[in-house]
């Protein structure tokens, strides 16, 4: 592990934390856990706004527009605005108008609230039409597909066109009876039947989320820190990245896998996950931590 899990900061992890001007931080496990806030959450926001300190939050699910993320957190307590939201959209946005500039007409497997979110961007949405050509496909996770149009997904793929996919994603996270077929799995779908795979898988643990934060607010990678609960999406994205990675322990990982995966990186020259750069019970301990370096 590069840095121990422990209460002591030495000088090289306080130095490492007073560089750190921006935190990207995943959300469900990471600053709430379903739909239930965590206590210290909007203290821990509200004390490093204080420090100067910026945030993001990230999210691999594109199925909700910005607006819509903003208004479940206003709900939750939290006030934030777009310029504190990068999601999986916002991501492919900016890689297509980055990649292919002249790019305008898009068809997508997305949600109706995910489709506003490029529109609002200056896209256009193609039908469900042979002679409705695309600039380029986008591929996502779509809780309202209907079978049509992942055939005409397919078709479009098998045609050359560009394709960008949103997020890795197998399956979403539910507490629920059922499997939520999620994004990484359509994928698999279009391939099966066409030989394609997209041009590029956006999403943790792909860099290009925290690529686009850096670009939005000039930032050197040591300079910015992804918090999650998730070692092989949000500390694999850090490493990916070369920004700060911090585990914490408030979601899906345990300490114990944590541990594994740094002692599987210590002994292996070809780790399956790197370890992250910190280990903390909860973004709280973390505040405390980055707060604690300033004042060394």
């Amino acid at each position: 592990m590069k840095e121990n899990y422990n209460k002591t900061l030495t000088p090289e992890m306080k130095a490492k934390l007073r560089k750190i001007k921006h935190l990207a931080l995943d959300m469900d496990g990471t600053i709430y856990l379903g739909s239930k806030l965590f206590p210290f959450t909007i203290d821990f926001l509200d004390r490093m706004k204080a420090a100067g300190i910026g945030y993001s939050f990230l999210t691999n699910n594109p199925t909700k527009s910005v607006a819509d993320y903003l208004a479940k957190l206003e709900g939750m307590g939290i006030h934030a605005t777009e310029d504190n939201m990068y999601t999986t959209s916002l991501a492919a946005i900016d890689y297509i108008k980055k990649t292919w500039p002249a790019a305008k007409r898009l068809f997508m497997l997305g949600t109706p609230s995910m489709v506003t979110q490029f529109e609002k961007a200056g896209f256009e949405a193609c039908a469900d039409d042979p002679a409705d050509v695309p600039d380029v496909l986008v591929v996502a996770f779509d809780t309202t597909l209907i079978y049509p149009r992942l055939c005409r997904a397919a078709w479009w793929a098998s045609q050359g066109l560009p394709y960008v996919a949103t997020n890795p994603d197998r399956v979403c996270p539910t507490d629920q009876p059922v499997v939520l077929v999620d994004c990484g799995s359509l994928q698999k779908c279009i391939e099966h039947a066409t030989g394609r795979r997209p041009d590029i898988v956006l999403g943790k643990p792909d860099p290009t989320m925290l690529d686009g934060i850096m670009d939005r607010h000039g930032l050197k990678p040591d300079e910015i820190a992804m918090i999650g609960d998730r070692i092989y999406t949000d500390t694999a994205m850090a490493h990916n990245a070369g920004a700060v990675g911090v585990l914490v322990l408030s979601g899906e990982t345990r300490v114990e896998t944590a541990l594994a995966v740094a002692e599987d990186a210590r002994t292996n020259p070809n780790p399956e996950f790197f370890p992250p750069d910190f280990i903390v019970r909860d973004v709280q301990e973390l505040g405390e931590m980055i707060l604690a370096s300033h004042d060394a």
